[in-house]
């Protein structure tokens, strides 16, 4: 492993001992079962969606995140935060089993338009990319090792993410010209600067190498917060996926979970850097002003 490879001190014995409403072992099951279908869809579809034009390709994105989350029993708080502070908010909705359905349109003023983006956001779980395709699909940067991952491995290969080897570092420049490519030809792209999960009590730096992509292309970036709670509004880790935790593990955690809401706010956008002395000045301010934003309001 290389030393330095990003990592949080979060681990499952210490962040997720904490007790939460759960469901039925039949719920639990149902959920189980509504998800894997949900995800065989879209791998049978995502070679075919990826032809058509990009709205009617985004618009089947977000429908098949909202489906998704749904049949996991998250529900979906999307909201937006402008330039004067104002938020707008569509919950998601809908859902006997306690799912996700927001609407139809875009997320609102904070985020910007389908233009290239570099969308960032704080890491708790592997739901975190789900929701933020619900609201602003987005070619996604992932570690090699999600390519491995049985079923989703495949799709997310298939929708175009970005692979990352985080163990090697002479990879990371080839890494950021494909990013910064992306962006360039008018697409957003999702990356996890903290390049580790964390519980959501705490957060990490985040690392400006990737911002990097958006200062060549000149792209602003989208900052989002992403928190878990419960109905009755207590903050809950049940959803991060950190440490050596399993994905299997944290799957079977989630379905269990009564009362799982994810609030995503999408914040004001920050635009590329005036002129820098360097370009490692550049992207370190991108970074800052993102974090700075993204922890405001968590």
């Amino acid at each position: 492993m290389s030393v330095w490879l990003p990592t949080a001190p979060c681990r499952p014995d210490t962040c997720l001992g904490e007790r939460t409403p759960e469901v039925s072992q039949p719920r639990r099951a149902l959920r189980l079962t509504a998800c894997l279908v949900a995800v065989l869809v879209g791998v049978l579809l995502s070679l075919p969606v990826r032809l058509l034009p990009y709205g009617t390709r985004d618009r089947l994105i977000r429908l098949w995140a909202r489906v998704l989350l749904r049949t996991l029993g998250v529900t979906v708080n999307l909201g937006t935060t402008g330039t004067t502070g104002t938020t707008g908010t569509a919950r998601a909705g809908g859902a006997s089993d306690g799912g996700a359905a927001v609407g139809a349109g875009a997320v609102g003023a904070g985020a910007v338009g389908a233009d290239g983006a570099l969308v960032v956001a704080n890491h708790v779980s592997w739901l975190d990319i789900p929701l933020l395709a619900a609201g602003r699909p987005g070619r996604s940067l992932a570690k090699t090792e999600v390519r491995k991952w049985p079923v989703l491995g495949p799709l997310v290969a298939w929708g175009g993410t970005v692979f990352l080897d985080r163990d090697r570092l002479r990879t990371l420049p080839d890494t950021v010209a494909a990013v910064t490519e992306v962006l360039r030809s008018g697409h957003p792209v999702i990356v996890f600067p903290e390049g580790s999960t964390w519980c959501g009590r705490e957060s990490g730096r985040f690392r400006p190498a990737l911002f990097q992509a958006a200062v060549e292309a000149g792209a602003f970036v989208q900052p989002v917060t992403i928190r878990y709670r419960l109905a009755d509004g207590r903050p809950t880790s049940a959803p991060a996926f950190i440490g050596d935790d399993g994905l299997l593990t944290s799957l079977a955690r989630v379905v269990a979970v009564r009362g799982l809401v994810a609030d995503v706010t999408f914040l004001p956008p920050i635009p590329p850097p005036g002129p820098q002395p360097t370009r490692a000045g550049a992207r370190r301010e991108l970074a800052r002003a993102a974090q700075a934003a993204v922890e405001g309001i968590r």
